[in-house]
């Protein structure tokens, strides 16, 4: 569900290249979100098909995400207080370690897993940081070339922060953004991102929120453009052609 989202945010801020900034990257997966396929099942595929790596999407409702390419990626930075490293033996063992044993569908995630590690390792232009994801935002978000869009994007990372700290992560993004455009894609519960719109769902209600904020400019807009569901497994695209 980040593949539309971060296609999205680049088509309306014109930008012709992006560089991502991940919040709580463990091993860096989402920052190649550009090499992967996104199987929607009815002949739909978002980003690359010919991909090793095949994630399913349901699409929910009438409206299909817009198929745009996300542009060139010209740098990928991963923050995360302990990185995995899938170069390291131990951090793939420990990534395998995470498939519950009594999967249905455990062989298919394994191949899956074995996929995503072998695609993290040809990344180009990847770096993992370590530390408070907080505090290297601003840093992270000056690495990206001037010529490119800076995308911060956040996968259930801010309900590991508690409620009272959210708002300065928020903050830490109207700071980056304060020299230049800044796009930040949000996949969290509902009510967790702070500032993206909840369409009147309740918090807890089985469900995540996909928000797009547009920074940095004279009118900054946050809206909320899907709802997903079993960690982005389904999607319901709302916003607008």
């Amino acid at each position: 569900m980040l593949h539309p989202a971060v296609a999205e945010a680049a088509h309306r801020a014109g930008a012709g290249a992006v560089g991502l900034v991940s919040v709580d990257c463990a091993a860096g997966f989402d920052l190649g979100l550009d090499r992967v396929a996104v199987d929607c099942g009815d002949g739909h595929v978002l980003g690359e098909p010919s991909s090793p790596v095949r994630l399913p999407l349901s699409l929910v409702g009438r409206r299909p995400p817009p198929g745009r390419a996300v542009p060139e990626v010209v740098s990928r930075t991963g923050l995360d207080r302990d990185p995995l490293d899938v170069h390291d033996p131990d951090d793939v063992r420990w990534l395998r370690a995470c498939l519950a044993p009594d999967l249905p569908d455990l062989p298919e995630r394994t191949a899956r897993l074995q996929a995503q590690v072998a695609l993290a390792r040809r990344l180009p232009a990847l770096l993992l940081l370590r530390g408070e994801p907080v505090d290297l935002l601003a840093g992270a978000v000056a690495r990206v070339p001037a010529e490119a869009l800076p995308v911060v994007t956040t996968t259930w990372a801010l309900s590991r922060v508690p409620p009272g700290r959210r708002p300065r992560f928020l903050r830490r993004l109207h700071e980056a953004a304060a020299g230049r455009p800044l796009a930040w894609v949000s996949v969290e519960g509902v009510g967790v991102a702070p500032g993206v719109p909840t369409l009147g769902d309740r918090p807890a209600s089985g469900h995540s929120l996909v928000g797009l904020a547009l920074l940095g400019g004279a009118d900054p807009r946050v809206e909320t453009v899907g709802r997903c569901w079993s960690r982005g497994r389904s999607l319901a695209w709302l916003a607008p052609p």
